[in-house]
């Protein structure tokens, strides 16, 4: 875990709704052997029991977020089944909410911005993955936050953006 998904972690347990099982293996189909491409570590799966919702939390501060684009992409592709499977292998409701979260540099937005647009797959409609929520990691540092009583209006206040893909 590098030092930034600890800060994020810190971030997202500082709500007592929220739940986070870091590095959570999402695997497509039940077994013992994970298979190579049907699989991933995701930095962080914060279930919030307040809002019935579960976020596929991944960080990342590389300058070109290729890989994380390329996580997305595998995602989008898989999104039925990879949601299927969240709900077999971490037991919630099937009606609850799954979708992804990521945590970035400001300066990075734009880059993601353009990348998101490429990717296939992700929309309103419910067979796809939902367009990612996106917050700076410049906002989830201790001290922008209350992090032993941390409401969500108090969270509010750390700049959640949600990118929207243009095409």
């Amino acid at each position: 875990m590098d030092y930034f998904q600890g800060v994020v972690t810190e971030f997202l347990r500082a709500d007592r709704a929220v739940f986070v099982n870091t590095e959570c293996l999402l695997q497509l189909a039940s077994g013992h052997a994970p298979v190579k491409g049907r699989h991933w570590y995701c930095d962080a799966v914060a279930v919030n029991f307040r809002e019935s919702s579960v976020s596929l939390c991944e960080v990342t501060y590389a300058s070109t977020v290729q890989a994380l684009v390329k996580r997305l992409e595998a995602w989008a592709t898989h999104w039925p089944q990879l949601r299927s499977a969240i709900v077999r292998d971490c037991c919630v409701p099937s009606n609850w909410h799954v979708h992804p979260w990521l945590f970035i540099p400001e300066d990075r937005h734009p880059t993601l911005t353009r990348r998101l647009a490429t990717i296939k797959g992700i929309g309103e409609h419910a067979r796809q993955m939902p367009v990612p929520k996106v917050t700076y990691l410049e906002a989830v540092t201790p001290w922008k936050y209350n992090n032993w009583l941390a409401r969500p209006s108090e969270r509010d206040g750390a700049a959640h953006h949600v990118v929207v893909p243009t095409r």
